[in-house]
C-alpha cells in the first residue's frame, strides 16, 4: 500500500486514524544500522509497523524486524515516542494516520538480511553513508536519535 509522509504541510489531508507503531534501531558491531528500503515509496527507514491486537509493543518489534529483514532481536531501550500531529501519512486506501512510534533499540541475537513484501532492500549502513540515501526527515530523527543514546525523545 503506497504511502505519503506529510509534515506540517497545510495540503496535506486530515487524519482519520490513529495507529500504535513501532520502530526499531538494531546497530551491529561495526555502528551500522539496520535499515529497509521500502516497497512503498522508495524511501530507507527503520524496520517497523504497527502493532496487532494481542501482542505487546516488544513483540511488535520482534516480529516486524523478522518479518521484514531476517534478523533476530531483543528490545533493549526506549529511543522515543513520536506523535507530532503536524505528521500524517497518507495511504492510498483512503487512510489517513497520524503518527504515533514508538521507536526501541534493541540488540541482534540472530537471523541473516532478507527482503520481504514491505523491504526491498535489507542491509546495515554506515553512519556516513546515511546523507547519501533518500530518508524522511521523521525516520531520520528516529535514527539519528537511535544511534545517539540520548535520553527518551517524547513529542
Amino acid at each position: 500500500m503506497p504511502k505519503t509522509d506529510y509534515y506540517d504541510d497545510p495540503d496535506a489531508p486530515p487524519p482519520n486514524s490513529l495507529v500504535v507503531a513501532v520502530a526499531v534501531v538494531a546497530v551491529d558491531d561495526q555502528d551500522r544500522v539496520l535499515l529497509i528500503e521500502r516497497t512503498d515509496n522508495g524511501k530507507w527507514a527503520l524496520p517497523g509497523g504497527a502493532q496487532e491486537l494481542g501482542e505487546s509493543v516488544r513483540e511488535a518489534a520482534v516480529r516486524e524486524t523478522r518479518e521484514e529483514t531476517g534478523i533476530e532481536v531483543e528490545v533493549a531501550g526506549v529511543v522515543g515516542i513520536y506523535s507530532d500531529p503536524r505528521h500524517v501519512i497518507a495511504y492510498d486506501d483512503g487512510e489517513v494516520r497520524q503518527e504515533f512510534s514508538i521507536c526501541l533499540r534493541a540488540r541482534v541475537i540472530g537471523g541473516s538480511p532478507r527482503s520481504s513484501g514491505e523491504s526491498r532492500t535489507v542491509r546495515w549502513v554506515s553512519r556516513a553513508e546515511l546523507e547519501q540515501l533518500p530518508i524522511d526527515g521523521r525516520m531520520r530523527r528516529r535514527i539519528d536519535d537511535g544511534v545517539r543514546g540520548a535520553a527518551p525523545h517524547v513529542d
